[in-house]
């Protein structure tokens, strides 16, 4: 039961202060969206795509040299929903039981959390929905079962995977992963306070 990997690396980083890129913030000695495509190909996901948006030739050249597909997404300026949209198209998925969404400023994201879920989604047989979550809190990164690709292929704008699984009436099936499910960083400090420091 294979499940690809879908890295959202399209976003503006619009809460950092002066120009700077929170996904090229150095993570041990790495940028994160390189430390963030790294850990999906160290776990047991099929395949990675990443999709870019902002600043899309910065991320493509310190991620070019890994064995991942990237994608760009024309209109990452709509919001999240044209990015999600943008990588369920992806021809990767398509002999996938399911598809692992990771948000590509979770540093404290590692391939253990990642084959955890991969694991349940399997246990499930597929028919679930599989998230990460600290205690009851939902959070990242989440399992999409196949059935539900060509849904997520239609959102758009700002629209999330939300309304799409309320409507689906899917199951969802929630993964402690601690604190690392919550933990995206959207600002200077909550980068400084991860362990990363800006560049660029």
């Amino acid at each position: 039961m294979r499940v690809g990997g879908i890295l959202l690396a399209a976003g503006q980083s619009s809460r950092i202060a002066g120009g700077h890129h929170k996904l090229l913030a150095e993570f041990d000695g790495a940028p994160l969206v390189r430390k963030s495509a790294e850990t999906m190909l160290r776990s047991g996901l099929s395949s990675v795509v990443v999709v870019t948006g902002h600043r899309s030739s910065e991320i493509e050249q310190v991620i070019g040299d890994l064995p991942l597909s990237i994608v760009f997404n024309e209109d990452f300026l709509s919001g999240m929903g044209t990015s999600l949209s943008c990588g369920f198209r992806h021809e990767s998925l398509g002999s996938c039981a399911g598809a692992l969404i990771m948000l590509a400023d979770m540093p404290a994201i590692t391939e253990e959390h990642i084959d955890r879920l991969i694991a349940a989604f399997r246990a499930l047989e597929g028919r679930q929905l599989v998230r990460g979550a600290s205690g009851d809190q939902a959070g990242h990164p989440v399992v999409i079962p196949a059935h539900l690709f060509e849904r997520m292929t239609q959102l758009k704008g700002d629209e999330g995977a939300k309304a799409i699984l309320q409507n689906a009436g899917v199951e969802i099936r929630l993964v402690d992963l601690g604190p690392a499910a919550l933990s995206d960083v959207d600002t200077v400090d909550a980068i400084r306070s991860a362990g990363g420091s800006l560049t660029t």
